[in-house]
């Protein structure tokens, strides 16, 4: 393993040998390396990887300290190599500036070698451990984003998974929360992009779009005879089907650990809330206007627009631009303002999504 170096400049001989005779004890703890001018100290720098601490004199010929410190300013090296300026005390204001570049200390010639070296070894000693706590904390930061992957990774199988259990026993194609999930995720973004009031940000429009395909995990509790009834459902039967939005609710309570977070209030929100309407006709709260929580929104027009697009056992699908004009015109149920002009905005990203995934 390569030692640790210590740098010193200065353009005295003497002096260079003052301050490396300190170290003649440490020999075995520290290569010393030398340089007469900046210059010199740069081309060190640049040559060498393992210098813990540099002692630079300011006045130098051809470079002077003050030039290697703006080199290492422009390079970035000041945060991890500690600098200590040697300076004669008839230099005026040069403490100020070599503070303000963030030197370590300031040491006036004449110096007393014994107390120079203290003040190598504390500075040595502090940067060193700074940098061991930034590579800790590094190292914790890296162990947390993968078991974060993890962990989403994991809820993402999850939540796949009962997407499907909840498509496989309904009237819908398997690839209806596919396209809900893209919808969403394009309606969101443009939320985000043109109504700024919202604070949508992009890691919102992702959480947004992935708790979208939990929003019919409650036809779980629907029976068939319901669920896949041919024709139109009577209206005792249509007023079970609307509880699918609270016994959604009911198993998020149940098995959903993280409560506090925001993505189980997405997924609650939207399951809940994805066929409550602008007017307050929706259900099954009947909430009315910014009540309605604004990722619900978002799903209730996706939801809408794939409904009508795509065929089922007890209706045929309408075409992309009928569906589109009927939401716009409000044969659908009314929504917000905002929504259907991100609606309109994303008309032609919502016409690609079928052609790429299909019905």
């Amino acid at each position: 393993m390569n030692k640790q170096q210590i740098l010193i400049v200065d353009d005295e001989e003497i002096n260079r040998a003052i301050l490396m005779e300190m170290f003649d004890d440490e020999r075995d703890s520290y290569e010393l390396i030398e340089a007469e001018n900046g210059q010199e100290a740069v081309h060190q720098i640049e040559s060498n990887q393992n210098i813990v601490l540099i002692l630079l004199d300011v006045i130098m010929p051809i470079m002077d300290g003050f030039k290697v410190l703006e080199y290492m300013q422009e390079k970035d090296l000041l945060k991890g190599i500690p600098v200590i300026l040697i300076t004669g005390e008839s230099i005026k204001d040069s403490e100020g500036r070599a503070y303000a570049f963030g030197v370590a200390d300031v040491i006036h010639k004449p110096f007393y070698p014994y107390i120079v070296k203290r003040r190598c070894s504390n500075i040595i000693e502090l940067y060193q451990n700074k940098r061991n706590m930034e590579i800790r904390l590094k190292e914790q930061e890296e162990a947390i984003r993968a078991q974060e992957k993890e962990i989403r990774e994991t809820n993402e199988f999850m939540i796949d998974a009962l997407s499907s259990v909840v498509e496989s026993r309904s009237a819908e194609t398997g690839d209806h929360t596919k396209r809900i999930k893209y919808y969403t995720r394009i309606m969101a973004k443009c939320l985000m992009d043109h109504f700024p009031r919202y604070g949508l940000s992009y890691v919102q429009v992702d959480a947004i779009s992935r708790a979208s395909v939990l929003h019919d995990v409650g036809k779980i509790g629907i029976s068939d005879a319901i669920l896949l009834k041919p024709g139109r459902l009577t209206n005792e039967e249509f007023e079970i089907m609307k509880t699918h939005t609270t016994i959604g609710c009911d198993l998020l309570e149940k098995f959903y650990r993280d409560r506090a977070g925001e993505f189980y209030r997405y997924c609650y929100d939207i399951c809940r809330h994805h066929h409550e309407r602008w007017d307050g006709r929706g259900y099954p709260d009947h909430l009315v206007g910014d009540d309605i929580p604004i990722s619900a929104q978002i799903v209730a027009v996706a939801d809408v627009y794939d409904a009508l697009v795509s065929p089922r056992v007890y209706k045929s699908s309408f075409t992309k631009t009928k569906a589109y004009e009927m939401i716009v015109n409000g044969e659908c149920g009314q929504f917000s303002p905002d929504i259907l002009e991100c609606f309109r905005l994303a008309k032609e990203d919502f016409f690609n999504i079928m052609e790429v995934i299909g019905v």
